[in-house]
Formats: structure tokens, C-alpha cells, sequence
């Protein structure tokens, strides 16, 4: 399949999602788990950058830039499903470079981020940077762009959709509030335009993807969820090997 039939075949995914039925998009952290879950039937997956830095031997957020694009590159080239990257706050690329380098990992979409350090940015500068990304992407990528107020201890979801807004018109495919209780999900839902991304959590941990759809989201994506799980499953494994 082509880069481009790929990132067709990704926004294609996000369209007409018929209530409670949201895309689920798992996080692979490298070739082998991303495998896994082609196999499992996923018609698309979204690296994490958390899951993809535990992989690689750093907390979240401190992973170098040529690691991880390294790192979405072996993922890209593992399957032939469609595959959405987590950059961060895009580690302060320039809009060119970032777009080159995502395609070249053969991304068809990306994950970025609206505060740097813990802290917001400037939802109006953010959203002119992202302006110049779609500029310099134009349909080659699905841009997702995440919301941090709610990560950023910014409670009022009024603040979540007036950023949501800027970054929709800077030609955002999708939003991410990423934190955002579930109870505000209809609320955003109804003020914001277009596909939402919302953090789903494994087993009995949160609200099921469906139940997600339900109240609103368009697409369901697990952060480290499934690295981490991974994680612990093996330390069970190793628990009993001196049984």
C-alpha cells in the first residue's frame, strides 16, 4: 500500500463513525508489538511516546528526536496498516523539517502537543504553528492535535474548547483533550468541531472504547497503556521462574 492510499485510508477511518463505534487505535512501542496488534485486526495504529521511550530506555519526554523517529520508522515499516506518530511537542522542529522527517518514518499522521516543560503555550502562537505544519503537510498528514488543559490543571472545559477551536481552524484533522474527565466528554463533544481523540484505559481501569463512543468520542487511543501492561505481565512471568 502506498503513503498516500495509507494516510487516505487514515482519515477515511475517522469519518462517519456511527455512535458508540469509535476508532480504537492501540500504541505499539516497537516492531514486534505492533505486529501483534495487525494481527489482532487493527486497521490502524498511534505510537505513544511514553510506550515508545520505556522501549528505549528514557523517561517520558527525554527521548532525542533521532531515537524517535528512528523508533517510528522500524514501527512504520513492521506492518501495512496506517500509523499515526506521537512527537511530542514536535522538539522544536521547524514546521519543514518535522513534516520530512515524519514522512520519511513513514507516519501518515502525528500527535502534537499544546504545552512544553509542563507548561501551556500560547493557544493563538500554538495554533499558527500549527497552521504552518498543515501548510507544509497538506493532505500527506493527519494532524492531531492534543488539548493539555486538562493535564495542565486547567479544569473549566470552556478553556478546552476555545483552544480546540484555533487549532480546528489552523486545519487540525482532530483533537485531542487528553486528560478530560469523562462526565465533560458530551459537553466537548458539543463544542467542538470534527473528530475527538479521547485516552482509553485498559480492562476494568476506565469506560470501555464503546462507552467512549457513546458519550462523544470519535477515536480512542491507550498513551503506554499496553507497553506498560506488558511490562507488568512480565514481571509475572519472571516472578514464578524460581518457582
Amino acid at each position: 500500500m502506498s503513503d498516500v492510499s495509507k494516510v487516505e485510508l487514515f482519515r477515511s477511518l475517522h469519518r462517519h463513525r456511527p455512535q458508540g463505534d469509535p476508532l480504537v487505535l492501540p500504541g505499539p512501542w516497537d516492531a514486534a508489538s505492533a505486529r501483534v496488534f495487525v494481527e489482532a485486526g487493527f486497521p490502524a495504529l498511534a505510537t505513544p511516546s511514553a510506550g515508545v521511550a520505556a522501549s528505549l530506555g528514557y523517561e517520558d519526554g527525554a527521548t532525542p528526536a533521532d531515537e524517535m523517529f528512528d523508533a517510528v520508522g522500524r514501527i512504520a515499516r513492521a506492518v501495512d496498516v496506517p500509523v499515526s506518530a506521537d512527537v511530542e511537542d514536535g522538539y522544536g522542529l521547524a514546521p519543514k523539517e518535522l513534516v520530512e522527517r515524519l514522512l520519511e518514518a513513514g507516519a501518515v499522521g502525528c500527535n502534537l502537543e499544546d504545552s512544553e516543560g509542563g507548561v501551556l503555550k500560547d493557544p493563538h502562537a500554538h495554533a499558527d504553528w500549527l497552521a504552518e505544519v498543515r501548510s507544509v503537510a497538506a493532505d500527506r498528514l493527519f494532524v492531531n492535535a492534543r488539548v493539555d488543559t486538562f493535564l495542565r490543571g486547567v479544569e473549566d472545559p470552556e478553556r478546552a474548547i476555545e483552544r480546540a477551536a484555533l487549532y480546528v481552524a489552523a486545519g487540525a484533522d482532530c483533537v485531542y483533550p487528553i486528560g478530560a474527565p469523562t462526565a465533560v466528554l458530551p459537553l466537548l463533544r458539543a463544542g467542538i468541531e470534527g473528530p475527538i481523540n479521547m485516552y482509553g484505559r485498559l480492562g476494568a481501569e476506565g469506560p470501555s472504547p464503546a462507552a467512549l463512543g457513546e458519550l462523544g468520542a470519535t477515536r480512542v487511543t491507550f498513551g503506554p497503556g499496553f507497553q506498560r501492561r506488558a511490562a507488568e505481565a512480565l514481571r509475572e512471568i519472571t516472578e514464578t521462574l524460581g518457582d
